[in-house]
């Protein structure tokens, strides 16, 4: 045998490799890198900002400045482990899991109302465990999703009917109720955020529109309820009043809103620079690494930076819905079009805080926001859109 044969052998095993990771059903070509690097930008942006809203404060960073920077990057560490994992197992296998997935999602919501329950900020949404705290409300917006998934493209993907009956519809809607339940007086975001999902499940389902038309009426008439039956404790009410007029109180209720919008007007087209806010550095935003993110964003990038943000999650939304219009049976459209609902909503939300074009809710912005169980969720959610993708006929 030739020394130029030999040469063609040794490279042969290589070349087989380089064939399969670049075949049209690699894995390597079914994932959608433009929708993983924009949820990764995202999320390594969202760091920083974090790190620059309390790399100065001693009181929580406990003499560490990077503290935060670090513990955010471990949490997208296991964000990404996650979504891995998921795509590893796939949305169909863990078709059957999502019972047992849902029972623990709402045993974790029950358990805030016991000893290891804490209050944070006038919510008791969290559970302490050995020093750390999880909201357990993020892990039940997938519960929702998938349980409600199961329920309706049950009969349709079994061949009995093309969209979901009455009685389908019923059972999904009582599923979602019981964590709605759990929220709807204490987390009043998280309620907002369950019932948008729903009704885009709902829209989504091909069920009778009249279903979401009803959702709706109820939603609207629920509120009005729980307003006059005064369920509402104050620090709600004073967000809601301070979201009507902006000038009450701008020591107190109106606080919050009044800072962050001097803070986003204050970064102009370009900003001030990283770390040079000087509303984030003086500290004048309250959780401005959680919920508030966004100002670190307007105020140190600028209306640049800001749209750029807009921008990644508009690219995030855009290639979801893409996922959810090219799934391959209902079940996987479910899951795809409760997530961009989920991202829509709570991203609107989120930013139309900041901007005071929404009412101070309480909820985080995803992939932004500092917190280890949100950056575990939405990942978790990255991981059932890649799966969704993956599976889609090789034509699509």
């Amino acid at each position: 045998m030739s020394v130029h044969t030999l040469s063609l052998d040794r490279h042969a095993p290589r070349k087989g490799t380089l064939r399969r990771i670049v075949a049209r059903d690699s894995v390597a070509r079914r994932v959608d890198w433009i929708l993983l690097l924009a949820a990764l930008a995202l999320s390594v942006l969202g760091s920083v900002l974090a790190w620059s809203a309390t790399r100065n404060r001693t009181e929580i960073n406990g003499g560490d400045e990077q503290f935060f920077l670090t513990r955010q990057l471990i949490n997208l560490a296991v964000g990404i482990a996650l979504a891995v994992g998921v795509m590893w197992l796939g949305h169909q296998r863990l078709r059957a899991a999502v019972p047992l997935f849902f029972a623990f999602s709402m045993a974790a919501m029950l358990l805030v109302f016991t000893p290891l329950g804490t209050t944070i900020n006038g919510q008791r949404a969290w559970l302490s465990v050995g020093g750390y705290t999880l909201q357990p409300g993020e892990f039940a917006k997938v519960a929702v999703i998938l349980g409600m998934a199961l329920i309706l493209a049950a009969q349709v993907d079994a061949g009995d009917r093309g969209y979901p009956g009455s009685r389908a519809v019923l059972q999904a809607l009582a599923l979602a109720g019981a964590p709605l339940a759990v929220v709807v007086i204490d987390d009043l975001g998280m309620a907002m955020v369950i019932s948008m999902i729903v009704l885009g499940i709902l829209l989504a389902s091909g069920a009778a529109i009249g279903w979401s038309i009803g959702l709706i009426l109820a939603g609207v008439g629920a509120a009005v309820l729980v307003w006059a039956l005064g369920l509402l404790d104050d620090y709600q009410i004073d967000r809601f009043a301070a979201f009507a007029d902006p000038s009450r109180d701008p020591a107190g209720v109106g606080y919050n809103t009044n800072q962050a919008r001097i803070a986003i007007g204050s970064g102009g087209l370009d900003g001030k620079g990283l770390f040079q806010g000087t509303q984030t550095t003086g500290q004048f935003v309250p959780e401005q690494h959680t919920d508030f993110i966004f100002t670190v964003a307007g105020e140190e990038l600028g209306f640049i930076g800001a749209g750029g943000i807009i921008a990644l999650i508009g690219v995030v939304l855009w290639r979801a819905l893409r996922i959810a219009r090219g799934a391959p049976d209902l079940y996987s459209t479910i899951i795809a079009a409760g997530i961009v609902s989920w991202f829509a909503f709570q991203c609107f939300e989120n930013i139309g805080m900041a901007l005071g074009i929404m009412p101070v809710a309480g909820v985080p912005l995803p992939f932004l926001s500092y917190g280890g169980t949100a950056m575990f969720a939405v990942w978790i959610a990255i991981g059932l859109l890649q799966s969704v993708r993956m599976k889609r006929p090789l034509s699509a």
